[in-house]
């Protein structure tokens, strides 16, 4: 189980981080470099992906499973928040992390896989599925103790562990060559290269990792496709970091998909501005949003008061690690708090 290897045509746009690498920063964030070797190449690749992404995507009804299941939402955000934490902790491709949550989706949605499930089985599941991610996507998949040193509540014998990684990938049929927006994020900046300063590339394609890391933290963008977010958020990148420049070149990107989806593509703009115009808000309440180091830790008394202002899903990527928050565990302390007022 430690070498899980399929037997399937994949491409990988996200080079190895390597320490001092042109390609990479310091936060693990890839940065556009000649992966291909031609424009030519690059179309190809995003051929290959728009034809393949639809075999990858969580079963129908998934997003209305997640917004009527409080367990499933809570459990979601909390999992997907512990996979974007450790990716940074762990020093792994910013790829293997959409590729976990990918798994995870798909896994989920098979609706009949997680009946009756606690919270502790999405724990593991996570585990799983970043685990399964990493022999995937990474050069050195990291052993299975490193994945628990903090963010979990419950830990899990590695035998455990790997009879969920079996589990995960019989469930998805053993398909784990996932597309995801982070996969087109090469092609596309690529694509509107010339418009750019060769010395704001990296903090564009920065700019747009996070964007993209904020969606997968919002089930709202489980309604698009991977190609239709990452390009949502490279033109939403590109507006917020270059608004003088000439946007011919965002122009151009709408050729490349498809009539039918331009709608989506509309929509989804509206979405990410909605979450960027949400953090706004969140200042406006007076002070910022500090989680706990643990998912399951209860928030201190002096931290932002979740019932006062909405999740601000784009702190979670400015914190220290990436902390988090459990909303089952704030249900508790609100109920606490209620029953010593009395």
């Amino acid at each position: 189980m430690e070498s899980l290897l399929c037997n399937e045509v994949w491409l990988n746009v996200a080079p190895d981080v390597q320490e001092n690498d042109a390609c990479s920063n310091a936060k693990g964030i890839v940065s556009t470099c000649s992966f291909f070797s031609t424009k030519q190449d690059c179309e190809e690749a995003f051929g290959i992906f728009l034809d393949k992404e639809a075999s990858y995507m969580p079963e129908p009804g998934y997003l209305k499973l997640v917004k009527t299941n409080d367990l499933i939402h809570d459990a979601r955000f909390k999992a997907v928040t512990w996979l974007i934490k450790s990716q940074r902790r762990m020093s792994l491709s910013p790829g293997t992390v959409f590729i976990a949550v990918n798994y995870l989706d798909r896994f989920i949605s098979l609706t009949d896989q997680c009946q009756g499930w606690k919270h502790w089985s999405f724990d593991l599941l996570s585990i799983a599925c970043l685990s399964v991610a990493s022999k995937f996507n990474e050069t050195i998949a990291p052993p299975l103790h490193d994945f628990q040193v903090e963010g979990l509540e419950h830990p899990f014998a590695p035998s455990l562990i790997q009879r969920m990684e079996l589990t995960v990938l019989k469930g998805l049929g053993w398909r784990m060559d996932s597309t995801t927006p982070f996969s087109y994020i090469d092609f596309l900046i690529q694509s509107i290269d010339d418009a750019l300063n060769k010395t704001l590339i990296q903090d564009f394609t920065k700019r747009v990792t996070e964007l993209l890391l904020t969606a997968l933290l919002d089930p709202k963008f489980l309604e698009f496709q991977p190609c239709v977010i990452a390009m949502s958020a490279v033109r939403r990148a590109f507006e917020d970091l270059f608004p003088s420049t000439n946007n011919a070149s965002l122009v151009n990107l709408e050729t490349i998909i498809r009539q039918d989806q331009k709608d989506d593509l509309i929509k989804c703009e509206r979405v990410i501005g909605e979450l960027l115009a949400q953090d706004h808000d969140m200042l406006a309440c007076g002070s910022s949003w500090r989680g706990p180091s643990s998912p399951v830790t209860v928030l201190k008394a002096e931290c932002f008061n979740f019932y006062d202002c909405p999740i601000d899903h784009l702190s979670v990527l400015r914190m220290p690690g990436v902390n988090s928050m459990d909303l089952r565990s704030r249900r508790k302390r609100k109920r606490e708090e209620l029953e010593c007022g009395m």
